[in-house]
């Protein structure tokens, strides 16, 4: 007996590479998946992981009318060929060329997942724009999956959609492999040779933050706070300096004095380098690029380490002691899971996602977006207090594992498609 066929799209094969990882296998044992991006190494990776047949498909990331009229067209001619019973997109605009598409070549079932909504973040008539292009995306779905309750909440406020309205299990396209993502899996050794190769000494603490380099994740603001951390142990609210002061997090004495800061490994911990920013993701100019400030400060300070997308993100996070994502907008960020997977503790913004998998003062700090002040008083705090450091640390992977496995997600998704499929 034929299997049903399921079509998978995202705009770039990147979304599908790293945030569907391992899913479009275990559909396979369902349904035959086809999954369609951008062609790129990321869709031959996908391919021979998933073991799924792919479809190299370009679709832009930004507002192009010409290449968006051939990006249906091509989509539609696939959909008619290939006859799926569903469709699911992902990314904004593979959801609306798909779920337009799939409307005209009469695919019965298409569902879009929102990972995350850009319109709350602009305003004037690019927000209108980009309204509008949702509201037509979700009329053109027959099922929409926000990937959060923050998510589903925006999607209700902005009258998006008078459609039923679903989340997953709780919440997250995919959920984590916490059996994979876990410090056990990154040796002693490595983590060593990893911190020489990178400068880092026995007693730094590192802040990490994973993810692309452009202003939208909060990356200003972060290096920003960073700048003045290092030059300044002081409660934030106090606005004093406190030089040469020593402190002991996780074990180890952190000097925040910045009066020799140096770019050069030292056997010693060196006055003004035991605080390390860890910059783990690719630097993007041409969207949303940094500030030239902030490039400047990544590029001579000797406290931040840059180095560039990984295609392994486990030994970064295994020699780091805490995660700072202070990001504008999200739907349900994977980098929260895989670090809070790894014991890492998190700094978050008040974002969708974000703050559904953060609890304030249980697993990590919640803080307001788009600001330095706030993001400096949190780091400070979880470098300063070793015991709230502590309670965050021990918290933190166990409150991801009861709520973000990975097969619970898959299992939810695999019951949503054979009861949407039973039901056309």
């Amino acid at each position: 007996m034929l299997q049903p066929k399921l079509i998978r799209t995202s705009t770039v094969a990147m979304s599908l590479d790293f945030l569907l990882k391992g899913q479009l296998a275990f559909l396979s044992g369902h349904f035959e998946v086809v999954a369609v991006s951008g062609d790129d190494e990321h869709l031959k990776r996908l391919a021979e992981r998933e073991q799924v047949r792919t479809v190299p498909l370009q679709m832009q990331r930004n507002i192009s009318p010409l290449k968006d009229l051939l990006s249906l067209w091509k989509l539609y001619l696939l959909f008619k060929k290939e006859k799926p019973q569903i469709v699911h997109s992902i990314t904004p605009k593979a959801g609306l060329l798909s779920m337009i598409a799939g409307k005209m070549a009469g695919v019965p079932v298409r569902i879009h997942t929102f990972t995350g909504l850009i319109f709350p973040s602009k305003t004037g008539l690019l927000q209108k724009i980009l309204i509008l292009m949702d509201k037509v995306l979700c009329c053109c779905a027959t099922h929409i999956y926000p990937e959060g309750h923050g998510v589903k909440n925006d999607l209700i406020q902005y009258k998006i959609t008078s459609k039923p309205l679903k989340v997953i299990a709780n919440g997250n396209v995919n959920g984590i492999d916490t059996a994979y993502f876990s410090k056990e899996k990154v040796s002693v050794q490595e983590q060593q040779a990893l911190k020489k190769e990178l400068c880092i000494g026995e007693n730094d603490f590192v802040f990490i933050f994973v993810g692309r380099l452009v202003g939208d994740k909060g990356i200003n603001e972060l290096v920003n706070a960073f700048k003045h951390l290092v030059v300044s142990s002081s409660a934030v609210e106090n606005q004093s300096v406190v030089e040469n002061e020593s402190i002991v997090v996780n074990n180890r004495q952190i000097t925040t004095d910045n009066s020799q800061p140096t770019a050069h490994c030292h056997p010693e911990p060196v006055e003004g380098s035991n605080l390390k920013l860890l910059l783990v993701g690719p630097l993007e100019t041409e969207l949303d690029p940094l500030q030239t400030e902030t490039l400047k400060e990544i590029e001579n300070n000797p406290n931040i380490i840059s180095v560039g997308f990984q295609k392994d993100v486990r030994s970064y996070f295994s020699i780091s002691d805490c995660l700072v994502f202070p990001s504008y907008r999200e739907g349900f960020p994977n980098v929260v899971l895989q670090a809070g997977a790894m014991g890492l503790p998190a700094i978050v913004t008040d974002i969708n996602g974000s703050n559904e998998i953060i609890v304030d003062g249980d697993n990590g700090i919640i803080i307001s977006v788009k600001n330095s002040n706030s993001l400096l008083e949190a780091m400070n705090k979880i470098m300063k207090d070793s015991q709230f450091y502590s309670q965050l640390q021990m918290n933190a992977r166990p409150m991801i594992v009861s709520r973000y496995e990975q097969k619970v997600v898959w299992e939810g998704i695999l019951n949503e498609y054979k009861k949407l499929e039973k039901s056309v």
